[in-house]
């Protein structure tokens, strides 16, 4: 196995392994032992007590982060008249109908969100192969079918987080950057955390969060007291 470099050492030895820390005391912690020198991703993993393959498990949702993601999101929206007038007004980077399905068949996918009205969806269809495998195919469970196109946009640009359980049963996703401060922090997976309760199955049966660490994109995984996060929801 490949040995962890001075840096990364360094930073595990920070950690007590066998702790479960208070969210906030995590994420101030993973923040000071970060290394690398760029504004990293904060993460949050999520263990549920889940199976994706039953379909009545399968979470997938998505949230307004309360302070973004700290990164420009690009967004394209596959419209037609005053819908795509009012995608343009929100915002959206790039709108069309067949001739941006043209121009991704192209090879050009240069977006990181993807919403469309319902009635364009037979064109999206299209281009599903190439949209699917990289996340950004429209669907109306996360709200990016819709003919709101201008709220989706509008929240699309301001944090609005997708989510999907994997394989095994974690939803890992970014929360927001290092150079946050970390209540700023707290609150996005605040809100994540909340949103995934409200998401739970009816078929789960005992515990549903397993098991909640937060690191940044380079750094180690800290371990959160999944219990105290759970409690303060409940008082909220």
């Amino acid at each position: 196995m490949p040995k962890h470099g001075k840096k990364m050492r360094d930073a595990l030895a920070r950690i007590d392994r066998t702790a479960r820390y208070s969210l906030e005391d995590g994420i101030a912690l993973v923040k000071d032992i970060a290394f690398a020198k760029f504004d990293e991703s904060v993460d949050l993993a999520v263990n549920l007590n889940v199976n994706p393959r039953h379909a009545d498990q399968m979470v997938r949702g998505a949230c307004v982060l309360p302070h973004g993601l700290g990164k420009t999101v690009r967004v394209a929206v596959f419209a037609k008249g005053d819908k795509a007038e009012a995608a343009r007004a929100a915002g959206a980077d790039i709108v069309g109908d067949e001739d941006l399905v043209a121009k991704i068949q192209g090879g050009w996918v240069e977006f990181d969100k993807c919403i469309a009205t319902p009635d364009m969806m037979r064109f999206v269809g299209r281009v599903g192969k190439i949209l699917g495998p990289r996340g950004l195919m429209p669907n109306p469970k996360v709200g990016t079918v819709t003919m709101n196109v201008e709220n989706a946009v509008k929240e699309a640009k301001s944090g609005r987080l997708e989510f999907r359980v994997e394989k095994a049963g974690i939803v890992h996703t970014t929360i927001g950057r290092r150079s946050f401060d970390t209540q700023q922090l707290v609150d996005n997976a605040v809100t994540l955390i909340d949103q995934l309760q409200r998401l739970r199955p009816a078929s789960v049966k005992g515990s549903y969060f397993i098991t909640i660490a937060v690191s940044t994109t380079h750094g180690p995984g800290v371990k959160i007291d999944e219990s105290e996060v759970l409690a303060s929801l409940k008082a909220a």
